[in-house]
This record gives C-alpha cells, structure tokens and sequence, in this order.
C-alpha cells in the first residue's frame, strides 16, 4: 500500500476507532468512562488506545489479523476495541459463559493470532489454549484476580500495562477500508457451531449513528455500561453511540439492584439498559424509591417483553421514559425501536423500523406480505453483516432473496408496528395448529401477575406432537394454584393456544445476556407427558412443580 493511498483512506475512511479520535479532538477534558474508582477523560482514553495500538502493531498485529478479546466490562476492554479498530485488527470477544471447547473452536475458526484476557480468566483460557496451537502471543490485563506466573507454553506471555508503555500515545497510520471486519461477533450455537458474524466499520459506524438519532444521545448524557460487552447490545447500540457523541460510559461488571439504584443517583445516570427481569428486581428490592432517580431520562429493555404492569410500575417508579430495542447480531444489532410514545397504545410490539434499516414480511417464496399477514422478518440497510465467517452456504441462505433473513415471526400492523410472533425454531406445532410462544407469555403475565416470570415451549406429547407448556418462576412469597393459572390462560387464549400444563421452577438456564435458554428446557423435560398418557385430563395435560433433580442446572 503506498503512502498516497494510506494518507487518502486517513482522511476519508470509515472506521470507528476514527469516532474516538474525534470526540478526544473536540472535548479532550471530558470524561469519557468511568471504571470503578478509576475516571478517564476523552484525552486520556484516546492515548490510552494509541499507544496499545501502537504496540500491537510493533508486535506484528496487521489489518485483517484476529486478536480474541476475554474480559468483562473494563476500560481495557474499550482500549482493546478501539486500538484494533484503528489498525484493521478484527476484534474478536469472547463469551464469558462459554466453555472451554467453545472458546478453543472460536479462537481456532477466527484464526486469532492473540488473546487479551483479564487475570481472573486466565484458568479457563489455559484449557482451551491447548487446543488453539495458532495464537502466538497472550497480554493479560489487569482484571480482578491475581497476576500468576506466566506459564511455558511457548507463547508470550504480556502485562497489558507493560506493553501500552511500549507505544507512542501518536495516531497510528492504518490502511482500513470501510467495509472491513470490525468485529467477530459468534452467535449461540445450540444446534451446530457457533457462527462468527463478520460486521464491518461502515456498519457499526452507520448503527451507532442510528442509535443516537433513535435514542436521543447527546454529550451530556451518562450511560450505564452493564450488560456485557462481549455482546452486541451492549458495544454497539449503546456504548460506541455514547462514545461517538461524547457522552459518559459508566461501567459495571455484574447487576446488581440495590448497587445501581445508588448508583443512578451518585453517577446521575441519564441512561439505564437492562433485561425486564433486572427492572423487576430494581422495583422490588428494599431500596427503591429511596434514591433519587430524576436523573433518569430513558431506560431500555430488551430480550424479552416487559410485562404492562411492571412497565406502568416502573415508569411511576424511575420516572422516566421506557422503550425497546429489538434486532439481532448481524444487524449490528438494532433494527427496530419501540418507542416511548407506543409503549402503552402498542403493548407487546417491537416497534418501528430505525434509521437505515428497511424492515420487510417475507413468505417462503420470497413475497413481502402486507400488513396483518404473518412471514419471516427480512431486513435491507447497511447496518447488515458482511457474511458469516467463512461459512458461505450459510451467508447465501441468509441473504436469500435480495434480503437479510432474520429467523423472526412476525407481522405489521396497520399503524406501522411491527409484531414480533415467536423464532422459527420456538414455534409450536401442536394439533395441526401454529402457536407463537410470545402471545402465550403475554397473556399469562396479563392473567397472572403472581408470576414472576413465565417461558412457553413445546413438549413432546402423544396426542397434540407438541403441547403448549408453560414453565414459570412465582414471585417470592406467593403460592400459585397451577389449575387456577391455567384457567386464567383459557379465559384469555384460544383452546388450542392454552397451555396444557404448567411447571413451576426456581430459576432457568440463561445465557450470559441474560435470555432463557429454551432449548435447554425443551431437553430437559422432553419426557414430562409421558408421565401423564393416561390421564389426559380431557386434553388439558398436568401441572406439576417440578423435582429439584428436574431442574436443569
């Protein structure tokens, strides 16, 4: 690459670790994260990234290179997104929920030449290490355990701090194209390998963007950092948008409802996202309504709907707006919005498409279906993944069409709302009968609100092929009658949507977002109706409080 070129693509590339060095150009003394007791102005974080990039690129490390990304919520963790950004490094962060043959099939698929891991995630790196002979070097950063001897392993083994000492805090000059990766981001893989999804600059850029219009972001705005940042909910539609705009990014490693209730208060919060269940648990807690909230502006949800009186408690409560944001990883990630002015006159919707993204209603022919009929959700917009990482076939199947398919049920209303139904693969096929487990879970929290969170699935079953299930939590200290939630359910659904049972649970297996994992539901009590064959209860199944070694782990 000559010299010309380099300097031409400097000046006009799209690359977000360029959003950085402009907000650190425009407001350096402005306080940009803030990492526990540690406070980092735009200036200081900037220099910080430069000279870890710096370094990195003195080590080697080249655009289109991998460098795996093993932290929790971190300043080190926005040094080693934004460092890599600027060099045309490929960002690739691991779950933390992952096992140890997980993260060796994603270091070795990303062909990551280095891993940045914090000290307390050394062990279960050391395992999946064995199995991953292509990286080259480990930097560990600081993180919350104790710095162990590096091991002999044949890799280099680096303090994170001793090598940033070893850059200059100068802009690095990177050749970066537009369109190149960014990110790995790997999608769960609960039944095959995990996919990498290959987002560019542009679609970050052109996402977070969105995100401030959509969100209503400015530079006096203070975002809570709480969900993980391995996840793209969390980096990309709240944390690259604050940092993009010059606002604050408070960082938190674990939820916590009292914690973030003061925490609201001491850091004046303007910002908050979360799951419902996280919101529940804030209204809930001993401490709530005992710190001031009024600097609340807009609190987010998202992976699950939030249940209307939950909502209308917690807008009294936080006294402020809530909205949705609704999309998947490969748009990068949000594609439509709830708002907050629909949230009460469209409960249960998604909302309305965000900028840059056109949202359409497929059928299996591929013809985009009016409003009211019932497809697959596709999406046009340059929000869209470059491909799955070096998965062709399955990058063609997704781009089938001329649109981007989501794997999503759903359907628009005739006020322009989009409906989300149910995933594909969580539709019930029960009597001839296509049921979406969302609209069941709506109307049981509706029914019952002794519930303190509710799943549907569908369960084998030898006269329906699959019967409508609902597995549920009680709130604490309520005693729930299963014939009497069931009877509700029937009062408020068709006979063929009611569930046929209802199993009550102390917790659920989630992921590391927080999302109930139903897959693992649907396995662990496959067998449930088999019990009850002979005594159907005119079709209506059983209700059971599950055994504790019924219970998945």
């Amino acid at each position: 690459m000559t010299a010309t070129a380099t300097g031409r693509n400097l000046i006009q590339r799209v690359n977000m670790g360029d959003t950085l060095t402009r907000s650190a150009w425009r407001d350096p003394s402005k306080e940009a994260v803030v990492d526990g007791q540690l406070r980092v102005t735009y200036g200081e974080l900037n220099q910080r990234v430069n000279r870890f990039a710096n370094a990195l690129a003195a080590r080697g490390h080249r655009r289109g290179d991998a460098l795996a990304l093993m932290s929790g919520n971190s300043l080190e963790f926005l040094v080693t997104y934004y460092a890599c950004a600027k060099l045309g490094i490929v960002c690739v962060p691991i779950n933390l929920s992952w096992r140890s043959e997980e993260i060796a099939y994603v270091l070795g698929h990303a062909q990551a030449k280095g891993v940045v891991v914090e000290s307390q995630l050394v062990a279960p790196l050391l395992t999946a290490l064995e199995d991953a002979s292509a990286v080259r070097e480990v930097i560990v950063a600081p993180g919350t355990g104790e710095r162990r001897q590096a091991p002999t392993d044949g890799r280099a083994w680096i303090p994170f701090e001793e090598l940033s000492a070893q850059g200059s805090d100068a802009e690095p000059d990177a050749f970066v194209e537009d369109r190149d990766p960014i990110t790995y981001l790997y999608t769960s893989g609960t039944t095959s390998a995990p996919k990498g999804v290959a987002s560019s600059h542009l679609a970050v850029f052109v996402e977070s963007h969105s995100a401030v219009i959509d969100i209503g972001l400015s530079r006096s705005d203070r975002m809570l950092c709480m969900m993980p940042l391995f996840h793209t909910a969390q980096l990309n539609a709240f944390s690259t948008p604050v940092l993009l705009v010059g606002g604050t990014l408070v960082l938190l490693r674990a939820f916590d409802p009292g914690l973030l209730l003061a925490l609201v208060e001491a850091e004046r919060l303007t910002h908050i996202f979360g799951l419902p269940m996280m919101y529940r648990a804030m209204l809930d807690h001993p401490q709530s309504g005992k710190h001031d909230l009024s600097s609340l502006r807009l609190a987010v949800y998202a992976m699950a709907p939030m249940p209307d009186a939950d909502l209308r408690r917690g807008m009294e409560v936080f006294g402020c707006d809530f909205a949705l944001g609704f999309g998947q990883t490969e748009m990068a990630p949000i594609t439509t919005v709830f708002r907050p002015e629909h949230q009460l006159s469209h409960t249960g919707s998604v909302g309305t498409p965000s900028i840059n993204v056109q949202v359409g209603i497929m059928d299996e022919d591929g013809r985009l279906l009016p409003a009211g009929r019932s497809g697959e959700i596709v999406y046009r917009g340059p929000h869209t993944m470059e491909g799955y990482l070096r998965n062709p076939q399955a990058t063609e199947d997704a781009f089938a069409h001329g649109w981007f398919h989501s794997g999503d049920v759903g359907h628009f209303d005739a006020d322009g709302i989009l409906w989300f139904e149910d995933r594909r693969k969580d539709v019930i096929k029960t009597g001839g009968e296509n049921v979406a487990s969302i609209e069941v879970e709506r109307a049981l929290y509706a029914a019952e609100p002794r519930l303190q969170e509710v799943v549907v699935v569908g369960l084998p079953h030898p006269r329906w092929s699959e019967a409508v299930t609902a597995i549920a939590i009680a709130r604490p200290g309520e005693a729930l009658s299963e014939e009497e939630v069931l009877a509700k359910a029937r009062d408020r659904l068709a006979g063929f949507k009611a569930p046929k049972a209802l199993i009550l649970v102390d917790e659920f297996p989630r992921t590391s977002t927080g999302k109930v994992q139903k897959n693992v539901l649907r396995e662990a009590y496959r067998d449930f109706f088999k019990q009850d064959v002979g005594a159907d209860k005119a079709g209506l199944g059983a209700s059971s409080k599950a055994e504790p070694g019924a219970r998945p782990a």
